[in-house]
């Protein structure tokens, strides 16, 4: 197993499950379970234990490794610069392992039998992909500036799909190029890389990278951090040479030069930085400077932001395998208490998966009639009452 040289060398000290001033539960595994075998330091012992053969691969073993949210808060707080950065690395190796051991627990197999069978892990045929787009008047990638990739949550999930939607119709008002791809997208693959399934995902990123080819794209602008993530991260090692972007980043450049109406009353908004734009790609400025950019808009932070900000749990494939749960400690829900205390009236995201595990979260605390869970680009749609003219 790769990695497997690092696993002895954690002496559990529990730095990588706990923010940087130790006063909250940061790794989402262990604040839903409470039990150490579910925090990092607990799976780098149990990998190392059957490595070594002193435990069999079990059903048990296998949730345990399948639980992580690939949340990034292990490897931002670990005691040890000689070998934190391989954390994650070794707990996908893990489940690797485990996958080729014929261990993969029912939840993980049930993705992967999707993505083989339908191209997706929403069971949804393919060429329904481009209906996200439906009534827009977009043009397909031509040479435009971008492609705007908007994923599988961006084509098929409800609210990934209206998130995707006003994406698309902002930066096309506010004068970004791109085209987009339709049906010919296809899946990142970020979700199945962090979940252990290489082949798949290579196979995945192969056919994005042809296509890519194919097409003469020069830059992506992705629409979610997972994908920004995979493009900017695990694609250059597979022969995808690209330039890749977030679209808050495209965003928060063109609305600096451009003119906005004032609200007629002021709005309280708390954000929630994504794990997957921040803590795995260090971008925490660029959504913060979209909100300062509204006028009447006040940025209230809540007490885990950043580097320590509590990841909603959708992570490393449980956005589709719900390992964690929906419970009262489930890290959303959790995380959606953390921004009702601040009196904010809008949860700001910047992720489809953050947007429907937060939306949920809200009804299950009862605070819809409080705190509405609001993508960036909902929120600048919003504060666009009157017309101006900006190109990019």
């Amino acid at each position: 197993m790769e990695h497997a040289d690092i696993l002895h060398r954690c002496f559990r000290c529990g730095y990588c499950k706990l923010p940087s001033d130790y006063t909250n539960i940061n790794c989402p595994a262990y604040l839903k379970f409470r039990f150490e075998t579910y925090s990092p330091g607990g799976r780098m012992w149990l990998l190392n234990a059957w490595l070594h053969q002193d435990i069999e691969a079990s059903p048990r073993l296998a949730e345990i490794l399948f639980s992580c949210a690939a949340c990034g808060n292990c490897v931002e707080h670990c005691a040890f610069p000689t070998f934190k950065d391989e954390l994650l690395e070794a707990f996908i190796s893990g489940r690797t392992a485990l996958i080729e051991a014929g261990k993969t627990p029912p939840p993980a197999r049930d993705v992967f039998q999707s993505m083989m069978l339908y191209g997706n892990p929403y069971k949804l045929p393919e060429d329904q992909r481009a209906r996200w787009a439906d009534g827009l008047d977009l043009k397909p990638y031509s040479g435009q500036d971008y492609l705007f990739f908007v994923g599988s949550a961006g084509s098929f999930d409800e609210r990934g799909v209206r998130m995707a939607r006003t994406a698309a119709q902002l930066l096309d008002r506010l004068g970004v190029s791109f085209g987009i791809l339709g049906e010919r997208e296809v899946s990142d693959g970020n979700e199945i890389r962090a979940m252990g399934e290489r082949g798949l995902f290579e196979h995945l990123a192969g056919q994005n990278i042809q296509n890519f080819e194919d097409l003469g794209v020069g830059k992506v602008l992705a629409l979610s951090p997972h994908a920004f993530h995979a493009f900017k991260n695990d694609y250059p090692a597979l022969g995808g040479r690209f330039e890749v972007r977030h679209y808050t980043q495209v965003l928060s450049e063109v609305l600096a030069g451009a003119e906005l109406p004032n609200r007629p009353e002021p709005l309280r908004v708390t954000l929630h930085d994504p794990c997957y734009l921040g803590r795995h790609n260090g971008e925490y400025q660029a959504p913060r400077r979209i909100l300062s950019r509204l006028p009447g808009v006040e940025l209230v932070e809540m007490d885990r932001v950043r580097e320590n900000a509590l990841c909603c749990g959708g992570g490393g494939g449980n956005f589709f395998t719900d390992i964690l749960g929906q419970g009262v400690d489930s890290p959303a829900r959790v995380r959606v208490r953390e921004a009702a205390e601040t009196g904010a009236e809008v949860l700001a995201v910047a992720c489809p998966k953050c947007a429907k595990m937060l939306d949920d979260a809200v009804k299950a605390e009862n605070l819809e009639h409080r705190l509405r869970v609001l993508d960036l680009a909902e929120i600048v749609t919003e504060a666009l009452e009157g017309s101006f003219s900006q190109g990019h």
